[in-house]
């Protein structure tokens, strides 16, 4: 499995498993499915939400980690 990181597309996130979509909401990103979310890396799209991106990556690495 891939770690994700501060770079990772919001989009791979997504391709890699659907699911993630409830995290990105519980962090108020309810973004993903606008045209930014296949260029934006997570640390793009959290400092434009005001999402605190360590701790993003690490619910959506413990996620994967199951």
């Amino acid at each position: 499995m891939k770690k994700i990181t501060e770079n990772t597309k919001i989009i791979e996130v997504l391709k890699m498993d659907p699911n993630t979509a409830e995290i990105f909401f519980e962090f108020g990103m309810h973004c993903i499915g606008c045209p930014h979310a296949s260029g934006e890396s997570l640390g793009q799209a959290t400092r434009a939400h005001g999402v605190d991106t360590a701790l993003l990556i690490e619910k959506l690495n413990e996620y994967f980690s199951h």
